[in-house]
């Protein structure tokens, strides 16, 4: 399933969900970085970090676990 962490330049929260994704051990993921999107920064906007599943369009919001992560993959 293809995977896609949108997320900005110098931002801890990324920073820690970058942690948290390979705690939940993802094996592969596209990193987006919105910064400089103008369409991507109107979707995002401070909601950075957002796990996207390209397969179904289903996305999970900061802040989430490892254990979020892993029923996110499940559904």
């Amino acid at each position: 399933m293809p995977l896609i962490l949108y997320q900005r330049d110098d931002c801890h929260l990324c920073d820690l969900a970058l942690d948290i994704l390979a705690h939940a051990r993802i094996p592969e993921f596209e990193s987006v970085f919105i910064d400089d999107d103008d369409a991507l920064e109107a979707r995002y906007g401070i909601r950075v970090p957002v796990l996207h599943r390209s397969d179904t369009g289903a996305e999970l919001g900061w802040p989430f676990d490892a254990d979020a992560v892993s029923a996110f993959l499940r559904t």
